[in-house]
């Protein structure tokens, strides 16, 4: 009897710790009182009659407007050249993959290439982490130039629907430029065999630099309720790229987990294990910060 009672008890352990485990990451009602309601135009900022009048996220709270405001002309321009720069890479090194692909490594090619789009949604989950949890926009150069649209997004996460393709893809563009930079340097000086014998990695590099490049525009579709292209919804309905649901999680305040946003894979994983967390706790036992400090500073500029 005792034995059986032992065995009860065991059984009923493992499926808590299973339905735990598979319990979904944050609720529909976390996602409807903790985030703002992007697919409801009608209510779009505002769930109660206080934040009709101090608004906690769109475009008329106060933080958010000062931070839109930062955007400034030395940025545009930085964008710009980026983005030339980065497709004319883009085209040639698509260019010299084509002419010298080979059908008899097809399956390789196939395997990293897949490599190439896991490790550019781990990436984007590594970046957009660390500039959501740390950080300030008043440090140097980065805190205004790269910081400010992380925390604009988080108070009005439908301000990037507004941007245009340039404002919105310029610094991941920018990230790419040395990578197909050297590709390209690659394809023209090395022989034959020498590209054959790396054409694999080459494939995964260019990959890697086109999801990685491609990252914020696919950010941008999943905040994108109406209008969007069908072949846009086909790929996030079967989470090819990041959907719009999926990353509504990101966005259940404070904003903690779900930082992957190019095809969004990885982030149940990285949530069962608590990787996010444990690396929190380690960096703020080390320097004492607090995560999402100058995050959470924006946020209460409501008045």
């Amino acid at each position: 009897m005792e034995y059986k009672d032992n065995g009860l008890t065991r059984a009923v352990i493992r499926s808590s710790m299973a339905s735990n485990f598979l319990a979904p990451v944050k609720t529909d009602q976390q996602i409807y009182e903790n985030s703002m309601l992007e697919d409801d135009p009608n209510a779009n900022s505002a769930v109660t009659h206080e934040e009709k009048i101090k608004p906690r996220w769109g475009p008329h709270h106060k933080g958010a407007q000062e931070l839109a405001n930062l955007y400034s002309r030395g940025k545009r321009t930085q964008e710009c050249i980026c983005v030339g720069i980065c497709i004319t890479l883009m085209a040639v090194n698509f260019y010299f993959i084509v002419i010298h692909f080979r059908l008899e490594n097809l399956s390789t090619i196939v395997v990293a290439a897949l490599c190439g789009i896991i490790t550019a949604d781990l990436s984007s989950g590594l970046v957009h982490w660390g500039a959501d949890t740390w950080g300030s926009v008043e440090l140097p150069i980065i805190g205004k130039n790269f910081l400010r649209p992380f925390r604009e997004h988080h108070i009005d996460p439908t301000s990037i629907t507004r941007h245009d393709f340039i404002e919105t893809n310029g610094d991941n563009f920018m990230v790419t430029i040395p990578f197909l930079g050297r590709m390209t340097w690659h394809f023209i000086t090395l022989s034959e065999e020498e590209v054959q014998k790396n054409f694999s990695w080459s494939c995964y590099l260019f990959l890697l630099a086109i999801f990685v490049a491609m990252t914020n525009q696919i950010h941008k579709w999943s905040h994108t309720y109406f209008g969007l292209p069908s072949w846009v919804v086909f790929l996030q309905e079967y989470h090819v790229i990041l959907p719009r649901r999926h990353h509504r999680i990101h966005h259940v305040a404070p904003h903690e987990t779900y930082f992957c946003i190019t095809t969004g894979w990885l982030n149940w994983p990285l949530e069962k294990i608590c990787f996010w967390q444990m690396l929190e706790w380690i960096i703020e036992q080390v320097t004492g910060c607090r995560p999402r400090a100058d995050d959470m500073k924006w946020a209460q500029k409501r008045a």
